[in-house]
């Protein structure tokens, strides 16, 4: 979290990929690629934009490490609720992406049940796995 808040100064939104392992209904992540590492400019906007080259960077990567994406986080200014921007414009259109918004560009503290964190049907069609709304859909902790 407090990357993501140093990343967005407070002003702008940041981002992050989970990278991992995924399989038999568990992810668990194991390295992170921000944003703006794959793309200098991905905040200039003040939101998070990314476009072909750095997916193509990102994807090289995951080859390389023998890893998947298992979900991405970006931050937002007011609550941890998706952006009609977010639902149409999924950072990974498959079925079951996992894709975390994190209130007040993150600055702390954030507490757990205000992250907003939606798993993508497909179709631009989401399911809502927030802590308010679904429990013990996310686990970070000792025994993860």
């Amino acid at each position: 979290m407090r990357e993501l808040d140093r990343r967005g100064e407070r002003k702008h939104e940041a981002g992050v990929f989970l990278l991992g392992l995924a399989g038999e209904g568990r992810r668990v992540a194991t390295h992170a690629i921000y944003y703006d590492e794959l793309d200098p400019n991905a905040y200039s906007t003040g939101v998070c934009v990314l476009y072909a080259d750095a997916f193509a960077k990102l994807w090289t990567l995951c080859r390389e490490a023998g890893l998947t994406v298992v979900a991405d986080i970006h931050t937002h200014g007011g609550r941890a609720i998706q952006s009609i921007s977010d639902k149409n414009n999924p950072m990974v259109a498959r079925a079951g992406h996992i894709a975390l918004i994190i209130p007040n560009m993150a600055a702390a503290p954030v507490p757990m049940e205000q992250i907003g964190i939606y798993e993508y049907r497909g179709n631009h069609q989401w399911f809502d796995r927030s802590p308010r709304v679904t429990r013990g859909y996310l686990y970070m902790g000792f025994w993860s």
